[in-house]
């Protein structure tokens, strides 16, 4: 039972936390503006993010050993980067990539 207790009270801290560091920002700049150089840093900000997650995708790491290409991933990219360029929309990107890598890995296996 106290398994079970300590499991739920981890859930409940971390929903908290999460919480907290999505609302806090608001809640501190509400009253004042940024200064126009840290809103202008700020914008890079997602595209750095998602360009890390696809760049850290496309290879498989192994312990002690040299990152391997994925070779779905680099595969399944390229459409999804040529709807990247032509549409600039969110979604579309997003169902690009995932029929390219379902259309990919239903024939490589």
């Amino acid at each position: 039972m106290l398994e079970t207790s300590y499991v739920l009270l981890t859930i409940v801290g971390c929903a908290v936390v999460t919480w907290l560091s999505r609302v806090l920002p608001f809640a501190l700049l509400k009253r004042h503006q940024l200064p126009p150089l840290m809103v202008e840093l700020l914008s890079f900000v997602p595209i750095t993010i998602m360009t890390a997650l696809w760049i850290n995708s496309l290879f498989s790491q192994h312990v002690g050993h040299l990152p391997t290409p994925n070779v779905a991933n680099i595969l399944a990219s390229v459409p999804t980067v040529i709807v990247a360029f032509l549409t600039k929309q969110l979604l579309w990107i997003v169902i690009a990539g995932m029929i390219s890598l379902a259309v990919i890995r239903a024939f490589i296996g």
